[in-house]
């Protein structure tokens, strides 16, 4: 009989996360903070001292969220926050890989995901409605990005992500910080939604 290989993987917290099968129970908001913190954005081609982490993007992504959604529950902010919160174990890819990795590896972000949410009092799956305000502040985010840190024209940025077309006030600048600063700051705002 084949040994079945490693599933799982051991986080810095102890927990033993089972990426096949994960549970609630192994997931802690430290883990995912400090992960997210080290895995860059754009595979680290962004300018600056250090990469632009999926951390520092999450949180982008819940203010811009929670801008355009003011009246939005805290939970509903919460689960932006978390957005990409799987990517903690699995790593960022940009669309392209993911296409070239076929459906494998939006059924194990999926898994993940309905984990993460259940761990933090979220339901599993998000409404339709409220996912597509999240992906539409997301899509904001990767615009900003795109033009200030990861060399793309604000033409080829309308192109893929499309023009901006919120009446928030956007940032003028997004600059790369150092990790554990921005673990701090995603840790924070983590607390101030899931007190």
């Amino acid at each position: 009989m084949a040994k079945q290989p490693r599933a799982w993987q051991r986080m810095l917290s102890g927990r033993r996360l089972d990426l096949l099968d994960p549970t609630p129970v192994d997931i802690e908001i430290e883990d995912i903070a400090h992960g997210l913190a080290f895995v860059a954005r754009w595979n680290g081609q962004t300018h600056g001292d250090y990469p632009y982490s999926v951390a520092e993007h999450s949180v982008l992504v819940e203010r811009l969220f929670t801008a355009a959604n003011p009246a939005a529950p805290m939970k509903w902010q919460l689960a932006a926050l978390l957005h990409d919160a799987p990517e903690y174990v699995i790593g960022d890819m940009i669309s392209p890989v993911k296409a070239a990795v076929g459906p494998g590896y939006g059924e194990l972000d999926d898994r993940l995901t309905a984990a993460i949410h259940l761990r933090f009092g979220l339901p599993a799956t998000i409404p339709v409605a409220v996912k597509k305000q999240i992906k539409a502040a997301d899509k904001l985010s990767a615009w900003l990005e795109a033009t200030q840190i990861a060399g793309f024209s604000v033409e080829e940025s309308n192109r893929f992500f499309g023009a901006p077309k919120s009446q928030i006030p956007l940032p003028t600048t997004l600059t790369p910080r150092p990790p554990m600063q921005v673990k701090a700051d995603f840790i924070a705002r983590f607390e101030e939604l899931c007190p």
